[in-house]
């Protein structure tokens, strides 16, 4: 009898060691991770020539609280650290340092811009942090070989020019192209990319080309030489400030060109309506996401989810602003990463799982538009729809575009 009762303990004890041992085994952690929290890190211009897009930083920290006010992502509350960068790289290294080396957070999530993103680069792969779906389409930034700790969220800004390239030889044929870009990586590669969609004709239809730098004050004496070279089609690769400033600048002169601007400038708010929305009449762009404004969608569930959301937790934003449908999308899919994290909150299952998206489709989607990542392909958006400034809102036309070619 007592051996049966001594075997039964010892069974007991066993079972319980092996549960608990089990359970132990299902829980890993990195820096930034417990049984209660998620640390995530970022830095947002919230002053500065971007500041333009501060709102996106405050979308997305008002939709971690409703995850947490709903109980957290598997039981653990996203705690969201923001420092401003002033979209300054040397100030972002000194903030991202901080991040990492003083907070210890899990990841670094949707720095914004390109110079930003690229000066904290190699810090962070050096380090092993997650740099998620930073908020830029350079292509140095999908490049898992040579960065493989690196996602970027943005379309390819290669890819894109590519399209708009496609777009000019089978709608304008005879265009004299001049071309504005911001002088870094991301106006580089809009470059690079339209010539590449442009092909052997790139050299006679691009007629100039006029770089600017993000300090500079204006875009004006840029925007004078491309249409003093005869340039009848402007293609803007720019940031929010500059492309209003270029817009505003086109209709003063009394100019009138096929007008195509960038993905990142096409906010109505921050962009359109500073530089005028009868001077943005006409304008040409693409787009992966619903428009807030656009009445297709007005009985559309995921905007009705995106529009509770805004009413509830960040009120005095602009509802209608693409910046804030953007944080709200890139929030959303952070949380949809961490829940297929599970228990193993390590920084090498939180790059795995995102390179593992398949068929993800946001609240703010577009109909057909679906993320898929794989270890060998980081592009999270590789599919686009063009869009026309109607003086009001922007109008999409023709199919939905996929383009999965090489990426710069």
């Amino acid at each position: 009898m007592r051996n049966g009762i001594l075997h039964a303990a010892t069974a007991a004890a066993l079972t319980l060691a092996l549960s608990v041992s089990a359970a132990n085994a299902q829980k890993k952690y990195d820096p930034g991770a417990s049984d209660t929290e998620i640390k995530v890190g970022q830095t947002m211009p919230f002053s500065g020539p971007a500041s333009a897009y501060s709102s996106i930083g405050k979308t997305q920290a008002a939709y971690f609280k409703m995850i947490n006010d709903q109980g957290g992502v598997n039981g653990r509350k996203i705690n969201l650290i923001q420092y401003d960068d002033a979209y300054s790289p040397p100030k972002a290294v000194e903030q991202i340092r901080k991040l990492v080396e003083s907070d210890e957070v899990l990841l670094t999530f949707q720095i914004i811009g390109t110079p930003v993103n690229a000066a904290v680069q190699k810090y962070l792969n050096s380090k092993k942090v997650p740099q998620l779906f930073a908020a830029t389409g350079a292509s140095r930034f999908t490049d898992p070989k040579n960065f493989p700790w690196t996602m970027g969220f943005n379309p390819n800004y290669f890819v894109e020019g590519r399209i708009y390239g496609q777009y000019i030889l089978k709608e304008h044929p005879n265009a004299k192209i001049g071309v504005l870009y911001q002088n870094d990586d991301l106006g580089k590669d809009y470059l690079n990319g339209i010539k590449a969609g442009l092909g052997d004709k790139a050299a006679k239809m691009i007629v100039t080309e006029a770089s600017y730098e993000v300090s500079d004050p204006t875009v004006d004496s840029q925007v004078l030489k491309i249409k003093d070279a005869g340039a009848d089609l402007f293609f803007s690769a720019t940031t929010p400030k500059q492309a209003a400033q270029a817009i505003k600048k086109i209709a003063e002169m009394g100019w009138h060109p096929v007008q195509i601007v960038d993905i990142n400038a096409t906010s109505v708010g921050a962009v359109l309506k500073p530089a005028g929305l009868d001077a943005a009449k006409g304008l040409i762009s693409v787009n992966y996401g619903k428009e807030p404004l656009d009445p297709t969608w007005k009985d559309d569930a995921g905007l009705k989810r995106y529009f509770d959301f805004m009413a509830k937790y960040y009120p005095d934003g602009d509802k209608d602003s693409n910046f804030n449908t953007y944080g709200y999308s890139t929030a959303q899919l952070l949380v949809h990463v961490l829940k297929q994290c599970g228990d193993d909150l390590t920084r090498e299952n939180v790059m795995k799982q995102a390179a593992s998206l398949k068929d993800v489709v946001s609240d703010t989607a577009l109909p057909g538009i679906k993320a898929n990542t794989s270890p060998t392909d980081y592009r999270v958006n590789k599919q686009l729809q063009m869009m026309k400034f109607n003086g009001e809102r922007w109008e999409l036309f023709g199919p939905i575009l996929e383009d999965a070619g090489p990426a710069g």
